[in-house]
């Protein structure tokens, strides 16, 4: 009976842990969002159902090829709730991935969610590093068809591996992901995290953090 108990109450416990695994599931067929709206709710509060059109659950613009003429020579155009307002509340979105020959989308993170990332054109090496105390470097070469997954708040990049241009699309399990990307977030904060802490956490000259703070 004891054995028996202990099981039940693993598997509740298994249940629970899933559900709250990602962002809650609706209560109802859509919750189209109200960007504007006073009401500070956990996501984004709803407009009438009622009053719901088409457009609330469209978006263009994926076929044409996004600018990679920056540093970086990659360019990620976001499919997510801010884009598409019926995405409220249904725990999922996306993003369209343009690569120059070496381009790097940077090492970066999703806070609030997986990403499966399938490449639709060029080859891209791409990566993920496991939380501590490992830190263990998880990489692969993808080429056309290939589809990889960064596991939810793991750091992960992409860069182009090829001659000519790349093109990725990635499917995240939030609504809002977010994305911290890391040298950014450390050297481009505002205000500025001290020299003292950047010094001494990345064993670097103060010289070098100003560089590095002036860039980001």
């Amino acid at each position: 009976m004891a054995t028996k108990s202990c099981l039940l109450l693993g598997m509740l416990a298994l249940t629970c842990s899933l559900a709250v695994a990602s962002d809650p599931s609706p209560l109802q067929d859509f919750c189209v969002s109200m960007p504007n709206s006073q009401v500070l709710v956990n996501g984004l509060a709803c407009k009438d159902p009622k009053l719901a059109q088409a457009d609330d659950f469209f978006f263009s613009g994926l076929d044409k090829q996004g600018n990679t003429s920056n540093p970086l020579g990659s360019k990620v155009t976001p499919v997510n709730v801010v884009q598409i307002p019926g995405l409220n509340t249904l725990g999922i979105s996306m993003a369209h991935i343009d690569f120059a020959p070496y381009g790097l989308n940077p090492p970066h993170t999703h806070p609030r969610a997986t990403e499966i990332l399938t490449v639709l054109e060029g080859t891209l090496y791409v990566g993920f590093v496991t939380s501590n105390p490992d830190n263990r470097l998880i990489t692969k070469v993808l080429q056309k068809g290939n589809v990889f997954v960064f596991p939810e708040g793991l750091i992960h990049f992409q860069r182009n591996a090829g001659y000519g241009k790349a093109v990725a699309i990635a499917a995240l399990s939030s609504q809002n992901p977010g994305v911290i990307t890391i040298a950014n977030a450390v050297f481009g904060s505002n205000p500025p995290i001290s020299h003292d802490v950047l010094a001494k956490a990345f064993q670097l000259d103060n010289k070098v953090v100003d560089y590095l703070q002036s860039i980001f």
